[in-house]
């Protein structure tokens, strides 16, 4: 018994809990701004529940994967993929469906909890693709190896625009060059890949985007020229964002403006008109020392695995970041990109803590190989 209590206390000595607190911390500011949405009647006070319960859940299990083996999780890759594909599958049947204020069928409903498979999915492909890279290594330059490494990316990539998801597909694409780059591929292949993806452009446009993708396009740069149209969205938080000026309105002021989906891909706005400018700057930087902190835990790692695993995780929220960031500031199409830990939804910030004990799970046998060292 003494022995596991030993073990448990040096395990959560070596828990890197400066990651965690930032994390915790941004998402106690997201349920604020839940509850802010809430007392300006633009969400239900479910809504709330659920982003709380979420974080809270979030934590625990956390905590739980930190101190775990990641080598070991990454070796369980089948068990994660089968339940990522099985979900996506019934995506096909009665359990899902299509929100409101969405454009594809990316959700299953059980009762009053509904779950979006491709946010798992993201956190399989972290493992699975870590494992690959890893493996690979040593012939990572190589063409065979190269073509196996595209193929695996374009399987999850495929399966996820086959369910009408764009922007969840881009995430991955993301995920798939931040990860293929930490692992030391050459510039010839990056440069080639460049390449092929500007010279697919055309073709993805013309063949793959649905028409209410193209029109988000047109008006992404000036949303007032059809502000009740395709622009609708970016015009009202464009106006949102404007309101606060540099220190808001405040969190709970009267006659706020309601931005469509202003709790969830436009939260960024609703912090705008409420906190101002210096509460736009404020959420940034939190989101730049979580990324920043990922990525020193990747340099740091021993291992090709655990690095990919932290570069995966670093990939997500950091162009989730900026693309939810870039939609409201009208640099980007909507594409339905939420803010890592700040945006209302449970899987989204779910999903974010997971991968947050996966960076964990590194950071804390990196730290427990350098307190042995010295012993071993």
């Amino acid at each position: 018994m003494r022995k596991v209590q030993s073990a448990l206390r040096q395990r959560w000595k070596t828990t890197d809990m400066w990651l965690l607190g930032l994390c915790v911390l941004l998402s106690c500011f997201g349920c604020l701004m839940m509850v802010s949405c809430y007392a300006a009647d633009f969400i239900r006070f479910s809504t709330v529940v659920t982003q709380t319960g979420a974080m809270l859940l979030g934590i625990v299990t956390a905590i739980w994967i930190s101190l775990s083996d990641f080598r070991a999780a990454a070796r369980l890759w089948p068990v994660w993929v089968g339940i990522g594909i099985l979900l996506c599958l019934l995506l096909w049947t009665p359990l899902g469906y299509t929100p409101a204020g969405s454009d594809d069928r990316a959700w299953l409903r059980f009762g009053s909890f509904s779950l979006q498979p491709s946010e798992l999915l993201k956190l399989a492909f972290v493992y699975t693709f870590s494992l690959h890279l890893s493996k690979v290594q040593k012939n990572l330059n190589r063409l065979p190896q190269f073509t196996l490494l595209c193929l695996h990316g374009a399987a999850y990539t495929a399966l996820v625009m086959v369910q009408g998801d764009f922007g969840s597909a881009t995430v991955f694409l993301a995920m798939f060059v931040v990860m293929i780059f930490a692992a030391g591929l050459s510039l010839k292949f990056l440069l080639a890949g460049a390449v092929m993806l500007a010279a697919a452009v055309p073709l993805v446009w013309q063949f793959v985007l649905p028409g209410y993708l193209k029109d988000r396009f047109y008006v992404a740069w000036d949303p007032a020229s059809d502000p009740l149209g395709s622009g609708y969205q970016q015009y009202k938080g464009q106006v949102a964002l404007g309101s606060g000026q540099w220190f808001g309105r405040g969190l709970f002021a009267k006659g706020l403006v309601d931005v469509p989906e202003g709790h969830n891909d436009f939260v960024f706005a609703h912090i705008g008109q409420t906190l101002g400018f210096a509460g736009c700057v404020a959420t940034v930087l939190m989101l730049v020392l979580i990324c920043g902190k990922i990525l020193r835990v990747a340099r740091k790692s021993d291992s090709l695995l655990g690095s990919c695993i932290c570069c995966g995780v670093f990939a997500i929220l950091f162009y989730q970041s900026l693309v939810n960031i870039g939609m409201v500031l009208c640099l980007i199409p909507v594409i339905g990109i939420t803010l890592p830990f700040v945006s209302g939804g449970g899987t989204s910030l779910l999903i974010s803590f997971l991968g947050i004990g996966m960076v964990m799970s590194v950071s804390r046998q990196n730290k427990a190989g350098y307190i042995f060292h010295g012993i071993e």
